[in-house]
C-alpha cells in the first residue's frame, strides 16, 4: 500500500508569505504579481503596507478586496522617515519565528529591505523578490529570484507575450547577456562541451537573481537561446530534455 502521507509532502505546494510595500510599488501589477507568486508556491499570507488615510494609496485600495489583501495602517509619525518599512520588517520576522514558511515574497524596490532579505535566507527561507529595475543592487542581490514588475503590468503586449524576436527586444530595451550566458555553459557543460539546458537555468538564476527572460523580449530560456543562432546551438536529448553549448566554444 502506497505511503499516502510521503505522496501528500510531494505533492505540498511551497507556503509564502507575500508582503507589499504600497509606497514603492504600483497597484498595475497586482494581476501579474500573483500569477507569477504561483509559480513557486501558495500565497498563505498577503498583506499589503501603507498609510491608507492618504490619497496617493487609492489605487491600491480597488484591488485589496479582489485579492484579498489585508492592508496594515501604519501612520507616518514623522516626516522623511518611513515607518512603513518598519512595520514591515517586524512583521515579516515575526512570521519567521511564529509561522511554518517556506519562503517571502518582497514586493518593493526600497533598498531598505535588503538586510531583511539576508536574514530570511539565513533562516534557510527562499526569498523572492520584486521590484522595478530602478531597484539597488543590493537588494536584487540578497533574494534568491529577484522579479521585476515591470514585465508582470497588466495589458502587457510586449514580445514577451508573443514568443519574442532575435536581438534586442524593442519593448524592454534590454539586450541579451550573451557573454555572461556563453561564460555559464562553459562552466556548467561536460567534457562534450553540451550543457543541460535545465542546470543551465538554475545556475543563471543563482549567479544573477535578476535574470529572467522575459526582460529580453522571450518567454522561455530556449526561446532566446534559440534566436541566437550565432552564438548557441540546441538539441534534444534522448530522453526529450535539451542541451545547449556556445557555438564557438
Amino acid at each position: 500500500m502506497a505511503d499516502t502521507t510521503a505522496i501528500s509532502e510531494s505533492n505540498r505546494q511551497p507556503t509564502l508569505a507575500v508582503l507589499i510595500d504600497a509606497d514603492n510599488t504600483p497597484p498595475a501589477i497586482v494581476e501579474g504579481l500573483f500569477e507569477e507568486i504561483a509559480k513557486y508556491g501558495t500565497a498563505t499570507i498577503k498583506r499589503i503596507y501603507g498609510d491608507w488615510t492618504q490619497p496617493n494609496l487609492g489605487g491600491w485600495k480597488k484591488v485589496l478586496l479582489d485579492h484579498s489583501i489585508q492592508p496594515v495602517q501604519q501612520f507616518a509619525y514623522t516626516t522623511g522617515k518611513n515607518a512603513t518599512d518598519s512595520s514591515l520588517i517586524i512583521d515579516a520576522m515575526d512570521l519567521l519565528y511564529t509561522r511554518e514558511l517556506d519562503g517571502f515574497c518582497l514586493v518593493s524596490s526600497d533598498s531598505d529591505f535588503t538586510r531583511l532579505a539576508a536574514r530570511l535566507r539565513e533562516a534557510g527561507l527562499t526569498v523572492y523578490g520584486f521590484g522595478e529595475q530602478k531597484t539597488p543592487k543590493p537588494l536584487v542581490a540578497a533574494c534568491d529570484k529577484f522579479i521585476y514588475t515591470e514585465i508582470l503590468r497588466a495589458g502587457d503586449d510586449s514580445a514577451a507575450s508573443k514568443g519574442g524576436k532575435a536581438g534586442k527586444d524593442k519593448t524592454s530595451g534590454n539586450t541579451p547577456p550573451l557573454k555572461f550566458i556563453a561564460r555559464v555553459i562553459d562552466d556548467v557543460s561536460g567534457e562534450d562541451d553540451w550543457a543541460h539546458l535545465g542546470v543551465l537555468g538554475q545556475n543563471l538564476s543563482q549567479r544573477r537573481p535578476e535574470f529572467d527572460t522575459r526582460l529580453y523580449g522571450f518567454r522561455k530560456l530556449s526561446e532566446l537561446l534559440n534566436a541566437q543562432t550565432g552564438h548557441f546551438e540546441l538539441k534534444k536529448g534522448e530522453n526529450g530534455g535539451l542541451w545547449v553549448k556556445n557555438k564557438n566554444g
